[in-house]
C-alpha cells in the first residue's frame, strides 16, 4: 500500500469516507513524516501536534456518524505563518512578532476549520512575505526537498516545501508578487494565486494590501481546486473581497481543452529565462497544442515595467502597513530606555530584518513629499497600462502561458544582490499588478530540478486555468514524481 503521506487529497478523502483509513492514522503519518524529514527541510516554524490530533479525532467522529462536512474533512494541512490563527503563534517570519498569538482566526482559517481540515502547523516564510527564497526568515532558511543545498522559492517557501516533501497534503500561502507560484514552480507542486478579491484577506497580515492574495498549494490541480472551493467566497469583513458566488471548480475539470485559446506572451521570453527552462516550457506548449488547444502569440508590451512598478507600489504600501509595529500594543518592544522616541527607533531597528528595512525605506522615499507624484502616482498609472494589456489579451485568448520562474532553484546564499533577487519574480509580478489569477503547475525538469508551467487567467477565471492544469496532468506524470 502507498505510504499515507503520498496520497492525494482526493484519494485520501475517498478512503476516509469509505472508512478504509482514519484521519487519526493519516494525521499521525504526516506528523511522523515531519519528524523524519523536517530537520533537513526546515519547512515549519511551529508543529501543532496536539491540535492536529484533536481535529483528527473530531473528523473521525463525524465519519463514524456519516455526516461528512466537506472534501477536506480529516485532511492534514499546513498554514503559512502570515495567516492569523487564534491563540496559535503567527510570526510572519519576523522577530517583531516572535511569540505573537492573534486573538482571532483569519477568514480562511474559519473556513478550513468549518470544513473539518486538520492543521499540522505554521510554515516558514521570508519575513513579512518580502523575499523570493525563504532565506529572509528571521529564524532559519528553508531548504528545497529536491536539493537541500538550494532554496525552495519564496516567500511561501515553507508551504511549498512541506507539500513537496509529503509533510502536508495541502497548504495555504500568500502571493503578493509571485510568492505562491514561484516556490510552487521550484518545488514541483501546484500553487494557485486567485483573482484579487476571490479569497478574503481578513486575518492575512498585510504586506501590500492592493496586491496580497491567499491561495492553495497542493500536489495536483484537482486538490488545489478542492482547497480553493473551501476558502473562496464573499466576506463582509474584507472590503476588497468580491461578492461573486463561487463555482464548483472540481465539476469543471473535464480533461477537455479542445478549441481553448492559449496565448504565449512574447515578452515573457525576454526576461533572462534559462535555456533549460525555456526548452521545457516550449515542449509543454507543444503538448497542449497536441491536446487540441489553439496556440498563438500575444504581446503584453508593458511587461518590462512590471518589476520597477512593483518595487515602488509594494514597498510604499509596506511602509504604511508596517508603521503599526511600534512596540506599543503588540509584538517586540524595546524597553531599555525611558525615552519614547528611542524606544520606537530601537524597536524597529531590532525587530525588523534587513530586507524589510530596505523595502520600508524604499516605500517611505517613494511616498515622501516631492516624490509621491514622481514615483508612486506614476507607478499607479503604468500599473493601469499593464492591466489594460491583460484585458486586451483576454479578449483574444482564454489562457496565457509562460514559465513561472526564469530559473530553476538556485543555491542557498548564491544571490546576494537585491536587484537580482527581485528579478526572480519578473514573470509572476504582472498578474498581481493586474489582479488576475494564475497557477504554476509541474511542467518538467531541467538539470534534474523542477520547472514550473505558469497558466494565467482572466479575472475570476480560476476554473479555466484549473481545467487546463488538470488536463495537462492527465497526459504527463511530472506532478507524481517525488524528491529523493
Amino acid at each position: 500500500m502507498t505510504e499515507l503521506y503520498k496520497l492525494s487529497i482526493q484519494e485520501a478523502g475517498a478512503m476516509l469516507r469509505a472508512r478504509q483509513i482514519s484521519s487519526v492514522e493519516l494525521t499521525r503519518a504526516h506528523l511522523d513524516r515531519i519528524r523524519t524529514v523536517d530537520d533537513k527541510v526546515k519547512a515549519f516554524t511551529l508543529v501543532t501536534d496536539d491540535l492536529a490530533m484533536r481535529q483528527a479525532h473530531e473528523a473521525d467522529r463525524h465519519f463514524a456518524n456519516g455526516d461528512t462536512v466537506s472534501a477536506l474533512m480529516g485532511i492534514p494541512m499546513a498554514i503559512k505563518d502570515v495567516i492569523c490563527t487564534k491563540g496559535i503563534t503567527t510570526t510572519c517570519g519576523s522577530n517583531m512578532l516572535k511569540g505573537f498569538r492573534p486573538p482571532f482566526d483569519a477568514t480562511v482559517m474559519e473556513r478550513l476549520n468549518a470544513a473539518g481540515a486538520v492543521m499540522l502547523g505554521k510554515t516558514n516564510m521570508d519575513e513579512f512575505a518580502m523575499g523570493s527564497s525563504t532565506e529572509h526568515s528571521a529564524f532559519f532558511p528553508t531548504h528545497n526537498p529536491w536539493d537541500l543545498q538550494r532554496i525552495p522559492g519564496g516567500s511561501s517557501g515553507g508551504s511549498a516545501a512541506a507539500v513537496a516533501a509529503g509533510m502536508a497534503m495541502g497548504a495555504l500561502g500568500s502571493d503578493t508578487g509571485g510568492s505562491i507560484r514561484q516556490p510552487a514552480a521550484l518545488c514541483n507542486v501546484v500553487g494557485l494565486k486567485p483573482t484579487y478579491g476571490r479569497v478574503s484577506r481578513y486575518g492575512l497580515v498585510a504586506f501590500a494590501s492592493s496586491l496580497d492574495q491567499i491561495g492553495p498549494f497542493a500536489r495536483s490541480a484537482r486538490d488545489a481546486a478542492l482547497i480553493l472551493q473551501a476558502i473562496a467566497g464573499p466576506d463582509l469583513r474584507d472590503s476588497t473581497n468580491s461578492p461573486q458566488g463561487v463555482p464548483d471548480y472540481v465539476a469543471r475539470l473535464n480533461g477537455d481543452i479542445k478549441g481553448l485559446r492559449i496565448g504565449v506572451p512574447e515578452e515573457y521570453w525576454e526576461q533572462g529565462t534559462q535555456p533549460g527552462v525555456e526548452k521545457v516550457v516550449r515542449e509543454d506548449i507543444a503538448k497542449l497544442r497536441e491536446m487540441g488547444a489553439e496556440v498563438g502569440e500575444v504581446s503584453l508590451p508593458h511587461t518590462k515595467y512590471g518589476v520597477p512598478v512593483y518595487y515602488i507600489i509594494a514597498p510604499a504600501e509596506a511602509s504604511a502597513n508596517l508603521a503599526r509595529y511600534d512596540g506599543v500594543k503588540y509584538g517586540y518592544s524595546y524597553r531599555d530606555t525611558s525615552d519614547m522616541w528611542e524606544a520606537l527607533e530601537k524597536t524597529r531597528q531590532y525587530g525588523f530584518g534587513p530586507e524589510v528595512k530596505r523595502r520600508i525605506m524604499l516605500g517611505t522615499y517613494a511616498l515622501s513629499s516631492g516624490y509621491n507624484d514622481k514615483y508612486y502616482k506614476q507607478a499607479e498609472m503604468v500599473r493601469s497600462l499593464i492591466t489594460e494589456d491583460f484585458t486586451r489579451a483576454f479578449e483574444k485568448f482564454d489562457v496565457l502561458i509562460s514559465p513561472a520562474s526564469p530559473s530553476v532553484a538556485f543555491k542557498l546564499g548564491e544571490i546576494s544582490d537585491p536587484y537580482e533577487m527581485y528579478m526572480q519574480d519578473v514573470l509572476t509580478i504582472p498578474a498581481n499588478l493586474a489582479g488576475t489569477c494564475g497557477v504554476s503547475i509541474p511542467g518538467g525538469f531541467s538539470q534534474g530540478l523542477p520547472v514550473g508551467l505558469q497558466l494565467l487567467g482572466n479575472f475570476f477565471a480560476e476554473d479555466t486555468i484549473l481545467r487546463v492544469a488538470d488536463a495537462f496532468e492527465r497526459v504527463t506524470d511530472y506532478h507524481t514524481r517525488w524528491p529523493g
